[in-house]
């Protein structure tokens, strides 16, 4: 008889855990003009013009509006990103980033 080993192996399945998804949120100002708001959405979260007028507008009516949803580090960046682009014009305007 060989030395084989016939029972069948267990094998362990991981379980990968899919990373907690963030909203970046605009917040309404009234001194970053409407259009600097759109180029903004376009630029850095690719909304096209009619989605980013709408994220604008509804931003600019109630105060905040929620842009996109992503993993973390990219939510962070992509806020960070914004705020420096507006920085360096001199506007105010404001992203934040909360859990989904």
């Amino acid at each position: 008889m060989s030395n084989t080993d016939l029972k069948p192996r267990l094998q362990q399945k991981t379980k990968v855990q899919k990373p907690q998804l963030y909203k970046v949120v605009l917040l309404n100002d009234d001194y970053t003009p409407r259009e600097f708001v759109v180029l903004i959405l376009k630029g850095e979260f690719r909304l096209d013009n009619a989605q980013a007028e709408v994220v604008m507008m509804t931003a600019h009516q109630k105060g905040a509006c929620v842009v996109s949803v992503y993993p973390k580090d990219v939510a962070e960046t992509k806020a960070t990103r914004a705020i420096d682009a507006a920085g360096r014009l001199g506007y105010p305007l404001q992203f934040t980033v909360e859990p989904e």
